[in-house]
């Protein structure tokens, strides 16, 4: 898939060097080849980065294949009646998942050709400011590439801390992909996105999952209704939730990992530990650049994606920002433009998040204890799903919508969602979000029925209490 040319044209100067071909790398090479500038992509592994080949896509697709199962499993419920026993087959999820990587891998690297990108498969550093070195890959040798810009999107990794044991049972959010079988036990060590998606995923392919979390709720980052409700939703799958305290004497040996918990011994088959990602940087030797690098080694950069150095960008999960393909994406545009001399900014402010759990979370904007917190005077409204035609239809009744608008002017300060096709059904925030828009204006907008998407109107509606598909609250 990568066009390696001669070692004499690398020779030539670049217009941009992009280091790294993840969802930020990849979509910046194009836009500055789209711009009209000599582009080069440097990637040491496979394009799409840790989101297609380790991350976003594989995960969901394991999802995917653990939704279908559990669709089956519930066919009575539909009045489908089945005969014989039904079981997850992993390696083919897994040939599945294997697949759909491959197909989109190969979606980039056409898109790449087509936009006239070239791009080497090898390990970049740098030699200054306007050069770097590149180990390729398949043969080892050493060639040099001089650029009037550079754009680094070398990501993120997984956080192992050194307090946890080495066994091939303790895995991070790549090595668990590889498992050969289902586990019988799980033990999740972390309740943000990463730790909730595979204890989700796993617990509906018939694991037993137990979930530890430092902090005094699972998705501490979420609004505090939408962490209580998936709490909530986990515990009546069986699954063991753990808050606010450690995971403690944690013990690997052939056959299983036990640690303990206020006192209470666990046992799974398997430990994940899914605690935060760190900046991908080695070898890149960024400050023979001059680069400057935080405390926790991520690069900084301003709103234009420059880091301290003018003609070098940094974009993505090395930034230290958002930690989203999507937030990548979209510094990758920006850090493009503006090699190409344009005047671009990024903002961060509303960067919608997706939750693949069961049920889906879909949020952007303040939450509700951020409004608290800083003495935001807002209005809110609720509308649960148990109360939509197409859920009742569906069977996914559990969740609701949330709206957060200000009081001075009813502008949506934030959506929150947990349910079926939350991921999808942000969109219409995120919108509305960037438009300026009120909660009235999303009530006034008259939405198809019978869907998911009447959530959004029904509780902009509860906004105001103005809602009639929910009973009214007689004040005493």
């Amino acid at each position: 898939m990568f066009n390696i040319g001669s070692l004499k044209n690398m020779e030539a100067n670049y217009d941009v060097c992009v280091i790294g071909a993840g969802p930020g790398g990849y979509i910046a090479a194009i836009k500055a080849a789209r711009n009209g500038l000599k582009a080069i992509l440097i990637e040491k592994e496979h394009f799409g980065g840790t989101c297609l080949n380790w991350g976003c896509v594989p995960t969901k697709t394991l999802l995917a294949s653990a939704d279908a199962y559990k669709t089956v499993k519930h066919a009575a419920d539909f009045g489908i009646k089945l005969d014989g026993t039904i079981s997850p087959d992993w390696v083919k999820i897994q040939s599945r998942k294997d697949d759909v990587v491959l197909k989109l891998r190969t979606g980039i690297a056409s898109l790449l050709k087509n936009a006239g990108v070239e791009t080497f498969n090898g390990s970049a550093e740098f030699v200054s400011n306007s050069e770097i070195s590149v180990t390729l890959k398949e043969t080892s040798e050493k060639i040099h590439l001089a650029s009037k810009n550079f754009i680094i999107a070398t990501g993120s990794k997984p956080v192992i801390p050194s307090f946890i044991p080495k066994s091939p049972r303790i895995l991070d959010s790549t090595g668990i992909l590889s498992l050969k079988e289902i586990p019988k036990s799980l033990l999740v060590l972390g309740g943000g996105v990463i730790g909730c998606e595979f204890a989700s995923l796993f617990a509906e392919l018939g694991t037993e999952v137990t979930i530890v979390e430092m902090m005094p709720e699972i998705l501490p980052e979420q609004d505090i209704e939408v962490s209580k409700l998936l709490n909530r939703e986990f515990k009546k799958r069986k699954m063991q939730v753990f808050t606010g305290k450690p995971l403690e004497n944690i013990i690997a040996n052939d056959e299983f990992i036990t640690g303990s918990v206020a006192g209470r011994e666990i046992k799974a088959e398997y430990l994940l530990v899914s605690i935060g990602r760190q900046p991908v940087t080695d070898g890149l030797s960024p400050k023979k650049a001059g680069i400057t690098l935080s405390s926790k080694g991520f690069i900084s950069v301003d709103e234009k994606c420059r880091t301290n150095i003018p003609n070098i960008y940094a974009i993505g999960d090395v930034t230290g920002r958002i930690q989203l393909a999507h937030m990548a994406s979209a510094m990758g545009i920006c850090a493009a433009d503006n090699a190409s001399g344009k005047d671009t900014q990024f903002s961060d402010k509303l960067v919608p998040g997706c939750i693949f759990t069961s049920p889906e979370i879909g949020s952007i904007g303040f939450t509700q204890q951020y409004c608290e917190k800083n003495n935001l005077p807002v209005k809110i409204g609720k509308f649960p799903f148990s109360a939509l035609g197409k859920s009742m239809a569906i069977n996914e009744t559990a969740g609701f919508c949330k709206i957060i608008s200000s009081v001075s002017d009813d502008k949506v300060l934030g959506v929150h969602i947990a349910g079926a096709h939350a991921t999808d059904l942000i969109s219409e925030a995120v919108i509305a979000m960037n438009m300026g828009a009120t909660a009235e204006d999303i009530g006034h907008a008259i939405h198809p029925h019978p869907t998911l998407g009447e959530a959004m109107m029904e509780t902009a509606h509860a906004v105001h209490e103005m809602c009639l598909h929910l009973p009214v609250i007689r004040k005493k």
